[in-house]
């Protein structure tokens, strides 16, 4: 019974440890959510800039596998190059040694439900009264409390007792080579299991601050624990696109390599650490061996491996080569679902951006339509039509793709303000479909028109020109100002654009329907009038976005 006890206080332990972390980061999502875009918006530097941003982002969230997972879904989207996405990889191997330390530093040092009772405390207050506006504050406060309570509850439930009296551990302490293979090994289990290198790092610090671990098998176990955080990374990747596997793929070489290499070294490795933190290694200062340990490995591996990047980039491309089905023949936008791991922000920055993917699309079909409109292309405009109607296709997957998301995405603990946005959001991505609609449905009008040799005559087909160009502008401002809140000043300047481009179409129709008074060809001008009005929708969907973007907070 005594047993059974102990085993059910660890259970209970750690179920309060890893909700804390849950809760914790949640919270930091939500009060840190501007500055959390600012730092994604910086991967986009070079080799060095990708590390800090790693590591900046796994210290903010406090978990390496979920930077590891929203760098495979940055890939996935096109936002992150593969060498681009090492670098970050790189870093937060380096950021989520930070748990480690707080652990060694604070979480033995002092009698921790004296601090973690009076911040749950102060966090409840702060999301019980919402006027506050201090939610995320709140959320992140009471999970730091539940963190450090979880975690004196897990010191007082492992029993002090020498690693010498724990059989497993004192069999495997006489193997020597295998031994340490073993640590290696049940760390990377551990972390497996429960899905957290950080709450890993943090239980393999208790058992060997308790007594039970060695100082040699724990070390291992931390190693075997980078292992095991790649099992995210990899659960990310299944059914992504080819880059977004190549990203996974580095960081599992790079953790199993780095491991590989601490390993051969092991004895040299220790004694580096042993040095860098001098003094006799015994239950108090083991632990802060064990995060120097995490800090040095990690590190130093990416110090060794960071002038690389280019041919470890080369490595994967090579190991991991195009599959018949690359590239995808349709838009396809999973909502990761993996846990307690996920950043609810960065659900809205995937979402931004798949919005650009999508406005560039847009574009990119508007520019057909000035080839079919100057009539430069004799024969190939069926090829043209073809192309249209496949982009024009892969927008309504995009529509129908990126609209489930954003709704999950608002099911999410988000800020008010996000889910908020979140709902305009869906609204300009019914705008930018529609717009593929117009877009297609003109480029059918004008082939139409030269299929069956109809007679517009050429100053009306020269006058579509500065409309076309007019109605083309307006499609740049829009897509130059995505995802940030339009000032009045834009508003208005949008509004202007569109008022110019109804008084285009007003004088256009205007000079339509006096050339069917005067005997023009009806079915002709009547074409000429719906290319004038599907060109005319295009500045009103244009003009409905950028009402979105000044709602925007």
């Amino acid at each position: 019974m005594l047993i059974v006890s102990i085993i059910f206080e660890i259970i209970g332990a750690l179920g309060l440890l890893l909700y804390g972390m849950k809760l914790m980061s949640d919270g930091i999502q939500k009060s840190a959510g501007d500055s959390l875009h600012r730092i994604l918006n910086f991967m986009t530097g070079n080799r060095f800039a990708a590390v800090l941003t790693g590591l900046g982002i796994t210290a903010i969230i406090q978990s390496s596998s979920a930077t590891t997972v929203m760098t495979v879904s940055f890939v996935n989207a096109g936002l992150l190059t593969l060498t681009q996405s090492i670098g970050v990889i790189f870093g937060a191997n380096i950021g989520t040694t930070i748990t480690a330390w707080i652990v060694s530093l604070v979480g033995f040092k002092f009698k921790l439900a004296v601090i973690a009772v009076p911040a749950f405390g102060v966090g409840y207050f702060l999301t019980f009264f919402r006027k506050l506006k201090k939610e995320g504050l709140g959320e992140a406060l009471m999970g730091f409390g539940l963190l450090f309570l979880g975690l004196e509850l897990l010191a007082k439930a492992i029993p002090s007792v020498s690693a010498d009296q724990v059989s497993f551990v004192a069999w495997f302490a006489d193997k020597g080579v295998l031994g340490l293979i073993a640590g290696v090994v049940a760390g990377m289990l551990l972390t497996m299991l429960i899905h957290s290198s950080s709450a890993s790092t943090a239980i393999i610090l208790t058992m060997s601050h308790n007594g039970l671990l060695t100082w040699e098998f724990a070390a291992a176990m931390v190693l075997g624990s980078n292992i095991g955080t790649t099992i995210d990374a990899v659960l990310a990747a299944i059914g992504t696109k080819l880059n977004a596997r190549r990203a996974a793929a580095v960081h599992v070489l790079f953790n199993v390599a780095g491991t590989v290499l601490a390993m051969i070294f092991f004895k040299p490795f220790l004694h580096l650490v042993e040095f860098i933190v001098p003094g006799d290694i015994n239950p108090v200062s083991i632990t802060t061996h064990l995060a120097m340990l995490h800090t040095v490995f990690n590190t130093v591996n990416t110090l060794v491996f960071l002038p690389f990047v280019s041919q470890v980039a080369r490595l994967v491309e090579y190991i991991i080569k195009p599959g018949a089905h690359e590239p995808p023949p349709t838009y396809k936008l999973d909502f990761p679902v993996s846990g307690i791991k996920e950043n609810a922000e960065s659900f809205v920055f995937r979402a931004e951006r798949e919005i650009i993917v999508m406005s560039e699309l847009v574009r990119h079909m508007f520019g057909f339509l000035s080839k079919l409109l100057d009539g430069k292309e004799e024969e190939p405009t069926a090829s043209v039509i073809e192309d249209l109607s496949h982009r024009e296709t892969f927008a309504d997957q995009m529509q129908e793709e990126l609209s489930g998301y954003l709704v999950k995405t608002a099911q999410l603990p988000l800020s008010d303000r996000a889910k908020a946005n979140v709902r305009r959001m869906l609204g300009i991505v019914d705008d930018l479909e529609s717009m593929t609609d117009n877009i297609f449905a003109i480029a059918l009008l004008l082939e139409r028109q030269r299929e069956k040799k109809m007679r517009i005559h050429e100053d009306d087909m020269e006058r579509l020109k500065p409309y076309f160009e007019l109605v083309g502008n307006f499609i740049e401002y829009v897509h130059s100002h995505l995802n940030e809140p339009l000032t009045a000043e834009q508003l208005q300047n949008a509004a202007l654009m569109e008022d110019q481009i109804d008084q285009f179409r007003k004088n256009l129709k205007k000079i339509a329907r006096k050339r069917l008074e005067e005997g023009a060809d009806v079915k002709a001008e009547l074409l000429y009038i719906d290319i004038v009005r599907n060109v005319e929708k295009l500045g009103d969907h244009a003009f409905s976005v950028s009402e979105a973007l000044a709602a925007m907070e």
